[in-house]
């Protein structure tokens, strides 16, 4: 990236940060004030020194040009990757612009940054250069098919003992009727939930907590939650005849129910553009979610990265970055609608880049959700690229309105009571823009924008 002279934005450092506290407190640190004897070089090293508390300056060093996404090294005691002094190395990396000033390009690392760089890239280089080495003294016995085939078989049979639990359990929930929900409480729908862990079925005890929330959600909650439980009794219905479904459909059935499938796709190697990036996080899990798009196939995929409870995602892959990389696509059916992949070989560091994938209309967006359905009853939303559409209030909600055709799709309420909205109404200041989101069944969730006099992705 420093090679090419373009330097990340504010907005793609920021991305990084493992959480909201970590990207105020590395903002602080994004002037020059705390640093000395920060500089940069070709091969996209970043270092510096920051004064902190103690005597002696922290020492920090990154690798934006690693091709498994930016590394960092700290010299302070902070767990989190990255540290505050990482994201305001890179702040300042990023708004300084080079030329002699507070990070200056072209300069030679320190010893102790040269050592920690010239270390990682000497592995990465041997981990290259034997990709058919066999298993070392550590390595895992190779897997015994009968052994995983018949594990897999004791799990169907829990898996199809919770789902027939499951199946009484809602009977009786719709025969004693929709207040009694609101009666018992979280409680009743935590303690199914924990019976279909048991069962080895994370999918179905997922959707079974989801159910719990919904009786304090509010007016409307009755119709809510009747329709929450019709999508589960498909689910179940379809777990217990799985063998009479076709086979795509028999894949998604399992994979809703949670059953794990290894990516099986032909790799399909491609400029990948990231659209958006994402974290939610419940008391045991955080999954990133990174939306990536072919700049020559077309193709959308979806990257997920997990961590435990408190621990962030390793996986980084900053919005308006793109990668010269495989992805490994989860279906084993090119024509499938399977979005999820995995990120395979990577041949050149992300760097940065401009514009946007072909947008399409408010209409055409809530047909191709449509179609996405018929595959995947259960999907909540499906990624599209509006075009030329303007942010609009609806009485007291927003929509994304456009002007040609006089369609409009309503914006999430919860992506409505986002700070990212104001931006984007900023953004647009009355004009029509490109926007990235999700389109569900509540609406639209925009992640990221292009406004037409600039081609530069804005992270939302």
């Amino acid at each position: 990236m420093t090679q090419q002279g373009v330097r990340w934005t504010a907005d793609q450092v920021l991305a990084l940060a493992p959480d909201a506290s970590s990207q105020k407190a590395g903002s602080r640190l994004g002037i020059a004030g705390p640093w000395s004897r920060a500089g940069s070089s070709g091969e996209g090293a970043v270092w510096g020194l920051c004064k902190g508390s103690g005597s002696k300056p922290y020492q920090t060093v990154i690798d934006t040009a690693d091709v498994a996404g930016p590394a960092y090294k700290c010299s302070c005691p902070s767990r989190k990757f990255p540290c505050k002094h990482a994201l305001g190395l890179l702040l300042l990396w990023a708004g300084d612009g080079g030329g002699g000033r507070a990070v200056p390009d072209g300069e030679q690392p320190p010893d102790w940054a040269r050592e920690w760089l010239d270390g990682r890239r000497e592995k990465a280089a041997a981990k290259r250069s034997s990709p058919g080495a066999g298993p070392g003294p550590g390595a895992a016995a190779p897997a015994d098919p009968e052994a995983a085939r018949k594990r897999a078989e004791r799990r169907a049979e829990r898996v199809t003992a919770g789902a027939t639990e499951l199946e009484r359990r809602l009977s009786d929930l719709l025969r004693g009727g929709m207040a009694a929900a609101e009666q018992a409480g979280y409680g009743m729908w935590e303690e199914t939930a924990a019976r279909m862990v048991d069962a080895q079925a994370p999918g179905l005890a997922a959707r079974v907590r989801e159910l719990g929330a919904i009786p304090a959600s509010g007016p409307g909650w009755p119709a809510r939650l009747l329709e929450e439980c019709a999508l589960l009794h498909l689910l179940t219905s379809g777990w217990l005849r799985h063998d009479a479904l076709p086979d795509t459909l028999a894949a998604t059935v399992r994979s809703r129910t949670g059953l794990p499938a290894p990516a099986q796709g032909t790799p399909l190697r491609d400029t990948w553009q990231v659209l958006a990036q994402y974290d939610t996080a419940d008391n045991k899990l955080t999954t990133r979610r990174i939306w990536v798009h072919g700049q020559r196939s077309g193709r959308t995929a979806l990257l997920l990265s997990y961590g435990a409870a408190g621990r962030v995602p390793s996986l980084a892959l900053p919005v308006g970055l793109a990668l010269d990389a495989e992805l490994v696509p989860y279906a084993a059916d090119p024509a499938s609608r399977q979005l999820r992949a995995d990120l395979g070989e990577q041949f050149t560091a992300p760097a940065p880049t401009t514009g946007h994938p072909p947008g399409i209309s408010p209409t055409e967006a809530t047909a191709r959700y449509g179609e996405a359905l018929r595959d995947d009853p259960w999907l909540d939303t499906w990624p599209v690229t509006l075009h030329r559409v303007v942010p609009v209030p609806n009485g007291p909600d927003w929509q994304l309105a456009d002007a040609a055709s006089e369609t409009a799709l309503p914006i999430t309420p919860t992506a409505a009571s986002r700070a990212g909205l104001w931006r984007l109404v900023a953004l647009s200041g009355g004009a029509p823009l490109t926007v990235f989101g999700e389109c569900g069944h509540q609406g639209f969730t925009p992640l990221s924008a292009w406004p037409h006099a600039q081609a530069e992705t804005v992270r939302l």
